[in-house]
């Protein structure tokens, strides 16, 4: 009964929250699974919610060095003048940039050489950690490092050359580098809107130096300028968001009148774009009424189903006014289990392991995806280049973690979880296993004995968003499956907002402290590639400063895997995909038999739109917020 109230309560505010909207004829009202946060940062300095994320692009776009349609990284001709990339005696490389005269912001304040330059430099700070940013251009930018560490005054390798006019000096162990022109990418981002008036960035010939720069001196303006939803927000994109209602989570977009173009000088006609939360168990029947109708990626087999017969229905087409098209492209991602590797029992690879063993993942992806989709045994899509041009090897040479309870028993007796909760022979319930005091921390399901002894319950905290059908489905064949059980297994769900699962897993103790202390294991979620970048570098990273930053969220510390990300995309020449291939092999033959996730599916994704959208063209790569520039109303 509560769950009916909840899906009613549901259904009423999002057809109160439309209802003036869809008096406003043609306004694109866009249904997104992903609960928008309202980190609107640039990039993902802090989070990387996939509705952010797209808000984010739809109102910043320039870049000196974008992707065009065909998913090539090109300069763009809108913003620079020029791009020139020159190698060093020393091994380092040089880009120098020059960008156009006329660019400006979507309030009309021209856009300046500093703005570019600045978001390189806060990224070889120290404040930018202090403050919770996850950035490393110290790590690429010569004399970032010294920086960042406080031994040099200026940036030695990034300079501001004149007032159109910038280089950086990229330091020699990332040289070459696989996907070597977005080094020369760099975008621009008000200063004085993101850090305040006091803050002012310099170069008297030695190279780049803010003053004033302190984390008392930007963190409030960083802050209130982070999720900022308003008209005052400043910003650079075809689309400048004017307003966010945290209560329903819903964005509202308006086109940057001052918008640059993108590279091909295209500019946005769609006039508004409203954002708002499509729940599953609401979602076909909004969109039947037009509450909302555009439903981006669906992911769902069922769901894209659905959306087939609502394309074929002719008598909901009358009745709304309009009928929809839509768009079918692979997915360059996959979903996933994820676990958490440096605390409880997800520690220990066997119990990943186990994990994978109990769960029927074919049969979870037919359930899921029906027929629109299938099964993936490592971190790719089937978008991907590599994953198709190795698809033979993968099949060949991957653990597919075949549905095998047995299996999953004989791998967690092996690695020790062969007692019950006294440290007696496990007979039945839940297993135990004897811990070192580091391994046990403060694991709520962990024990010490009179003895001295620490045992581990073999029950892993999930964090699951609520409102999500592949967290209802793990429930039933996972969690509360009878073979989880009968292994001595528990899993207990914990569901939550997207938005808190995020912070739990990034570990974000700015949010809040509680989100900074290690606490659930387990996650469902997935990961997309908005670009053909293929790069996990800092992914697996095993340096602390680096952990401590934010990055590695599976908190798995293996050098070698941390060492094949590196070797993937540094060394490699641009062009050289044969070698690129060969390390991709390894890292993901590796990532296979560590298992820090499991993964579950890669899809067919499908966009539903309304008729009267034309010339409206998304793939794989060439996302909404690329495509909705050259769609158009009909006329």
């Amino acid at each position: 009964m509560k769950k009916i109230l909840a899906m009613l309560l549901t259904m009423v505010m999002v057809f109160t929250m439309v209802s003036a909207i869809a008096e406003d004829e043609h306004v694109l009202i866009y249904g997104t699974s992903t609960e928008i946060s309202g980190d609107f940062a640039p990039g993902a300095w802090w989070t990387n919610n996939a509705a952010d994320a797209m808000i984010r692009e739809l109102s910043n776009d320039c870049a000196t060095v974008v992707m065009n349609k065909e998913g090539e990284y090109i300069v763009n001709p809108t913003v620079a003048e020029s791009v020139e990339g020159v190698m060093n005696e020393d091994g380092t490389k040089t880009y120098t940039i020059k960008i156009k005269d006329g660019l400006v912001y979507s309030n009309g304040d021209p856009i300046t050489i500093q703005d570019f330059v600045w978001p390189t430099a806060f990224g070889c700070s120290a404040v930018a950690s202090e403050v919770g940013a996850k950035l490393t251009a110290y790590l690429t930018i010569e004399g970032g490092q010294a920086y960042y560490d406080g031994t040099a005054s200026v940036i030695s390798g990034l300079r501001i050359l004149d007032d159109k006019t910038m280089s950086l000096q990229i330091v020699a162990d990332k040289v070459p580098y696989f996907y070597d022109i977005t080094y020369a990418s760099v975008s621009a981002y008000s200063m004085k809107y993101w850090l305040g008036e006091a803050v002012t960035i310099k170069d008297d010939g030695e190279g780049v130096y803010f003053e004033g720069l302190t984390k008392d001196a930007i963190a409030a303006t960083l802050e209130a300028s982070r999720f900022n939803a308003s008209e005052s927000r400043v910003s650079t994109g075809p689309y400048k968001l004017v307003e966010f209602d945290q209560a329903s989570k819903q964005a509202t977009l308006v086109i940057n009148e001052n918008y640059n173009g993108n590279y091909e000088g295209q500019k946005p006609s769609v006039p508004k774009i409203v954002i708002t939360r499509a729940e599953d168990a609401t979602w076909f029947d909004a969109m039947k009424t037009g509450a909302f109708n555009f439903y981006d990626t669906i992911t769902d087999g069922e769901q894209v189903n659905q959306a087939m017969d609502l394309i074929e229905d002719e008598d909901n087409k009358k009745a709304l006014g309009y009928g929809f098209n839509y768009a079918q492209f692979d997915r360059p991602g996959y979903g996933k289990i994820m676990f958490q590797c440096d605390f409880g029992p997800t520690q220990f690879e066997a119990v990943r392991h186990a994990v994978a063993l109990l769960l029927d993942r074919n049969e979870f992806a037919n359930t899921f995806c029906q027929g629109w989709g299938g099964v993936v045994n490592g971190p790719y899509g089937s978008a991907m280049w590599m994953a198709q041009a190795a698809e033979e090897w993968l099949d060949e040479n991957l653990n597919n973690y075949a549905y095998n309870p047995e299996a999953a028993v004989a791998e967690l007796v092996a690695d020790g979880w062969v007692y019950d909760e006294n440290g007696n022979d496990y007979v039945e319930g839940i297993r135990y296993k004897k811990v070192t005091a580091e391994e046990a921390g403060n694991y709520v399901h962990t024990k010490k004995l009179d003895d001295g002894t620490y045992l581990m319950g073999l029950e892993i905290e999930w964090s699951s968003s609520e409102g999500n059908s592949v967290s209802d489905l793990l429930s039933v064949m996972l969690a509360n499956g009878e073979q989880t059980a009968a292994a001595g297994m528990k899993i207990n769900q914990n569901v939550m907002t997207f938005s808190e699962l995020l912070n739990y897993m990034y570990r974000d103790a700015t949010q809040g402290d509680k989100y900074g202390v290690p606490t659930y294991c387990m996650y469902n979620l997935a990961s997309n590639w908005s670009t053909p970048v293929y790069d996990r570098s800092y992914d697996y990273t095993v340096d602390p400063a680096l952990l401590a930053e934010g990055y590695n969220t599976n908190f798995i510390i293996n050098p070698e895997l941390d060492k094949l990300t590196m070797d993937m995309v540094y060394g490699v020449e641009a062009g050289d995909s044969d070698t690129y291939l060969e390390i991709w092999k390894q890292f993901i033959q590796l990532w296979n038999e560590l298992l820090p996730e499991v993964p579950l599916y890669s899809n067919i994704y499908v966009s539903v739109y309304p008729d009267w959208l034309e010339n409206y063209e998304q793939t794989s790569y060439w996302s909404f917020q690329n495509a909705i520039v050259y769609a158009n109303i009909a006329k």
